[in-house]
């Protein structure tokens, strides 16, 4: 009998001990809100002959985060963009560089509505695909509402302006 009572005090024992450590483990997602501001460096464009104003582009932009902390990071991003008079998708990769040489790496699918032949604004979910310095083994999301303004005289092409949020976890220390 009591060895029946010390195997269940035993057990008990286990199962608290399992849930304690298991929630201290277990990581609470936190969230970068930020501004963006974003321009063209390179675009190259090729029309699609299947409908009138069908390019197909593969572009290089440069900008940076304004983070709600007060930080600031710059961004690289090359995307492949799919238009019809200005509305479309694209399939981006972005790499976020913060000023202790810390990275986060994006890949990122963006629709993108459209008037007059130019893009005007855009909404886009990433998927977090890794992080170096501060954000390595991070894991987690972003999402990010653009407005596009129209390229000025000589420029590659559009600027965009925006607003988004990362959210993640980093493993544990």
């Amino acid at each position: 009998m009591a060895t029946k009572k010390s195997m269940w005090i035993l057990f008990g024992i286990l199962v608290i001990s399992a849930w304690v450590l298991g929630s201290a483990i277990q990581a609470r997602a936190e969230t970068m809100n930020y501004k963006s501001y974003v321009w063209m460096n390179k675009r190259e464009a090729v029309s699609v002959d299947d409908v009138e104003g069908h390019i197909v582009t593969l572009a290089q932009r440069g900008g940076f985060y304004v983070l709600e902390n007060g930080e600031i990071a710059t961004i690289t991003r090359v995307s492949l963009n799919d238009l019809i008079k200005g509305a479309g998708w694209a399939l981006s990769y972005e790499t976020i560089t913060f000023p202790d040489g810390a990275t986060i790496v994006l890949k990122r699918q963006t629709t993108m509505t459209g008037a007059a032949g130019e893009v005007t604004s855009g909404e886009s979910k990433s998927e977090i695909l890794k992080g170096t310095g501060r954000f390595a083994g991070i894991k987690g999301t972003q999402s990010e509402k653009t407005k596009h303004l129209p390229a000025g005289k000589g420029e590659a092409g559009s600027k965009q302006v925006g607003e988004g949020t990362i959210t993640y976890t980093l493993p544990s220390k």
